[in-house]
């Protein structure tokens, strides 16, 4: 990942190498083309990305701090990743074609699955909470594409407050549906 870092999205498998300390062969030998190299970045930016949602959305609801925090600390610990990493968060979210299962799809159902198991325990009235965890990541994820594509002097933490304004002007009249 740190060649991605040095070089950017667009990486080629030569910086890879050089990076690794090896050769180009012995990076294929690992990664059979480009497209094993995304797929093996998805899956440990997925296990790091999921970790950090989950502990700081677990962490808010156990310190008592309801929901609304929970939606927050989510949302911020997204947005924290991916700006410490910006390069490797564009080197996966602009994936190469791929003839299988698409890593970040599976990425945004894990958060989005983990987002609607908040939103049963906490607003067991809610009607379809899948499609609510689905929409909130969703609009995280444009919003955070936005935000890195074209800065604008918004802080992560007042695009987090954003976000959670928004999200929770919805998820808050779900309780009562």
């Amino acid at each position: 990942m740190e060649a991605i870092r040095t070089h950017g999205a667009g990486v080629g498998m030569e910086e890879v190498a050089v990076a690794a300390g090896t050769s180009k062969t012995a990076v294929y030998r690992h990664f059979r083309d480009r497209t094993g190299l995304y797929v093996a970045v998805c899956e440990s930016v997925a296990r790091v990305l999921t970790d950090q949602i989950r502990r700081a959305t677990d962490r808010a609801l156990a310190d008592g701090a309801g929901p609304r925090a929970a939606v927050i600390a989510g949302i911020d610990a997204y947005l924290r990743l991916i700006e410490s990493d910006v390069e490797v968060y564009r080197f996966v979210v602009h994936r190469p074609l791929l003839d299988g299962a698409d890593p970040v799809a599976d990425l945004v159902t894990v958060i989005g699955d983990h987002v609607a198991s908040v939103i049963t325990a906490y607003l067991p009235a809610a009607a379809a909470p899948r499609i609510w965890g689905h929409a909130v990541v969703g609009m995280v994820r444009g919003a955070a594409d936005d935000w890195l594509a074209r800065p604008d002097g918004t802080t992560r933490a007042e695009l987090a407050a954003r976000l959670t304004d928004l999200a929770w002007t919805g998820l808050s009249g779900l309780g009562s549906a």
